[in-house]
C-alpha cells in the first residue's frame, strides 16, 4: 500500500525529492518534527519506497507504553518469564523482521531501554524475557521524535552514541504553519476522504482565507480533526464564516480574521440577504431590523434601497442592463452594505454584537466587514 504526502509547495517538493533518495539505502533514519505534522507518514513512504515494501512496517510508539512493559513489547518473552507471561511473546523486533521497525516518539523512550535498544541495533539481535536464547533480526529502524535530542542528550535524558546510531540520515518535516499554500489541499482531501459522509464540504474564500491564516499548533492533525468535524455537522454544504459555529472552529482562529484578505467572492451580500430576509419576516428581530432601516436610514434613504433592490430584481428578469448604464451590480451592494453598517453601528453605540444582532448577521462576519470597510467602532 503506497501512503501519499499531500502538498505541492516548493517544501514537500524536496521533501519527496529526500525519501526518494534515502529509500533505497538501507540505513537508519531519524524524523524530527512537531506533533501531528506527519512524520509517521514520513517513515511509511520511506518504507513504501525501500527494498522492504513488501514487508512487514511495524509501528511502535514509544511514548505510549508504559516503561515497565516495553522491554516485552520490543524484545519478547518467554512463558513464565514474569507474572502473567502465561504464553510465549514475540516482540515487535522479531515482528519487524526483514522489513522496517518505526519507533515513534524515540525521545520519550526510557534510559535503561535506550542501552537495550543500541545493542540490538549494533548486533542485530535480540534476546526475549526469560530467554538465554539470541535470535538474529534483519531490520531497517526509522526513529521519529518531536524533542530536540541534542538538547535531551546535553541534559542527560538521551544517550549521544544511540543518537548518532539512529542518525545516520536526518529527515526534518517543517509544521503546517511554514507551508500554508497547502492547507487548501489538504482540507480537500481530507474532505473527500470521509467514507461516514457522502457529500464532502467546500469553503467558501473567506472560511479558506482564515483557516490559511491560522498558525495549527496540532499541525496536520488538528486540520484533518477540524475538517472532519465540520464535515459531519454540515454535510455537502459549501461554508463561509457566516455559516459556521465558531466554537467548531480551532480555537484562537479567529484571532487572525485582521490579517485576512477580503474574499472576492460573495462582497456586499451578505448583509443585503440579511435585508431582505428583514422585509419579508415578521418575527421580533425582523420588525426591528425593518424598523431602523426606517428610522435610522431615513425615508428617503429607504426608498433608494427599495428602488436599487427593484432594479436588481429587474436586472434578474432581463428588463434592464445596468451596465449599459455604466453601474456594477457588485459595487452596489456593497456600498449599501457599507452605509447600512456604518448607520447601525452609530444606532447601537458602537456595539458590534447588538449591531450583528439588529442587521441579522454573524459577530464574525460583521467584524470582517468592519475590518473590509474600514469602519470606525466607537
Amino acid at each position: 500500500m503506497q501512503h501519499s504526502i499531500i502538498g505541492s509547495s516548493e517544501q514537500t517538493r524536496r521533501l519527496q525529492q529526500l525519501i526518494d533518495s534515502i529509500a533505497p539505502a538501507d540505513v537508519s533514519v531519524l524524523v524530527t518534527g512537531e506533533s501531528g505534522c506527519g512524520k509517521e507518514l514520513v517513515a511509511q513512504a520511506i518504507h513504501d519506497r525501500s527494498e522492504r515494501r513488501y514487508r512487514p512496517f511495524i509501528a511502535v510508539n514509544c511514548g505510549a507504553i508504559p516503561a515497565d512493559l516495553l522491554e516485552s513489547q520490543l524484545f519478547g518473552h518467554k512463558k513464565g518469564a514474569f507474572t502473567g507471561a502465561i504464553a510465549d511473546h514475540r516482540g515487535k523486533l522479531q515482528e519487524a523482521d526483514t522489513g522496517t521497525l518505526f519507533l515513534d516518539e524515540i525521545g520519550d523512550m526510557p534510559l535503561s531501554m535506550q542501552v537495550k535498544l543500541l545493542r540490538v541495533l549494533q548486533e542485530r539481535n535480540v534476546t526475549p524475557i526469560g530467554s538465554n536464547q539470541l535470535i538474529d533480526i534483519d531490520i531497517r529502524v526509522v526513529a521519529a521524535t518531536h524533542r530536540n535530542l541534542e538538547d535531551e542528550i546535553a541534559a542527560g535524558r538521551f544517550r549521544a552514541d544511540l543518537f548518532y546510531r539512529l542518525n545516520v540520515l536526518p529527515v526534518q518535516v517543517l509544521p503546517l504553519r511554514d507551508r500554508r499554500s497547502e492547507i487548501p489541499e489538504l482540507i480537500e482531501h481530507f474532505a473527500e476522504g470521509l467514507k461516514s459522509v457522502d457529500r464532502p464540504i467546500t469553503l467558501a474564500p473567506g472560511l479558506s482565507n482564515l483557516l490559511q491564516a491560522y498558525d495549527w499548533p496540532g499541525n496536520v492533525r488538528e486540520l484533518s480533526n477540524t475538517v472532519h468535524r465540520l464535515s459531519v455537522l454540515y454535510p455537502g454544504q459549501r461554508l463561509d464564516l457566516h455559516n459556521v459555529d465558531a466554537t467548531m472552529l480551532p480555537p484562537g482562529a479567529l484571532e487572525g480574521l485582521s490579517e485576512l484578505p477580503t474574499p472576492i467572492e460573495d462582497d456586499g451580500v451578505d448583509a443585503f440577504e440579511g435585508l431582505i430576509e428583514a422585509e419579508q419576516g415578521d418575527s421580533a428581530s425582523d420588525v426591528a431590523a425593518q424598523k431602523f432601516l426606517q428610522d435610522s436610514v431615513g425615508a428617503s434613504e429607504t426608498s433608494r434601497v427599495d428602488d436599487e433592490f427593484e432594479s436588481i430584481v429587474m436586472l434578474a428578469q432581463g428588463y434592464e442592463d445596468f451596465r449599459a448604464q455604466g453601474q456594477s451590480l457588485k459595487g452596489m451592494l456593497s456600498e449599501i452594505e457599507q452605509d447600512l453598517i456604518a448607520r447601525a453601528l452609530e444606532e447601537t453605540g458602537g456595539n458590534v454584537s447588538r449591531c450583528a444582532k439588529l442587521l441579522k448577521m454573524q459577530r464574525t462576519t460583521l467584524i470582517e466587514r468592519i475590518k473590509k470597510y474600514e469602519l470606525r467602532v466607537a
